[in-house]
Formats: C-alpha cells, sequence, structure tokens
C-alpha cells in the first residue's frame, strides 16, 4: 500500500466523478454508512475499529485509511490499532501480517496530520 496520503489523492478525482454519475447511489450509501457508525450501544471508536478489522481482511487500502483515520478522531490509541491488527491476523493468517502494519502506519500518518494541523478526514 501507498502511504495513506497517496491512497487518498489517487481515489479523490474518480470519487469525485463517480458521484456526479450515481449521486443517489452514494448519497445513499453515506446515508447508511453514518447510521451504521452512529454511537449506541457501541461507541464510535469500536464500530471504526470492527471497520478497520474487516478493512484488512478484506486488504481495502482505501478502507484501511478512511477507518483507521476516522478511529483516531474517535479516539483510538496506536494500542488500539495494533490490536484490532492482531485480531484480523488471527482472523486472516498470513495477509494480515501484510495489512495490519498499513493500519498502524495510517494510524502514524494522521496523528502526524493532526499535529500538523492539517485536516483528518
Amino acid at each position: 500500500m501507498q502511504h495513506s496520503h497517496e491512497v487518498r489523492a489517487e481515489l479523490r478525482e474518480p470519487a469525485l466523478a463517480l458521484r456526479t454519475l450515481i449521486p443517489d447511489v452514494l448519497r445513499g450509501y453515506g446515508e447508511m454508512s453514518r447510521a451504521a457508525m452512529a454511537p449506541g450501544e457501541l461507541s464510535s471508536a469500536t464500530k471504526e475499529l470492527l471497520a478497520l478489522a474487516i478493512a484488512i481482511t478484506r486488504e481495502c487500502d482505501g478502507c484501511i485509511v478512511s477507518h483507521t483515520r476516522s478511529a483516531v478522531r474517535a479516539g483510538v490509541t496506536r494500542q488500539g490499532i495494533a490490536e484490532v491488527a492482531g485480531v484480523a491476523i488471527m482472523m486472516n493468517g498470513g495477509p494480515g501480517t501484510v495489512w495490519g502494519p498499513r493500519a498502524l502506519r495510517c494510524y502514524d500518518e494522521a496523528v502526524a496530520d493532526i499535529l500538523k494541523g492539517e485536516r483528518s478526514s
């Protein structure tokens, strides 16, 4: 995986183009995502960690970047990201040892962005 900044930059234009072509689908997806990730019995942080574990096992760069950055905004620590990577490794075996560290790198980049005053979205 590239650095999280490169993944986000790579996906930005095609995502905007797709949004113009199928706005109702992506609007509906956004509404579903907001509803699914809203705090309830489970906190937003817990839900982001669940999504991150799934992203690692699905080997989805964009998902790892998105959910790691959202986890940072929800207050998840570096240790929390590492423990989720451990669960993903347990569930996914060898590929988890490749994709889990990528989530940890995304965490470090997101925290660095926050410390530099950049947006963490």
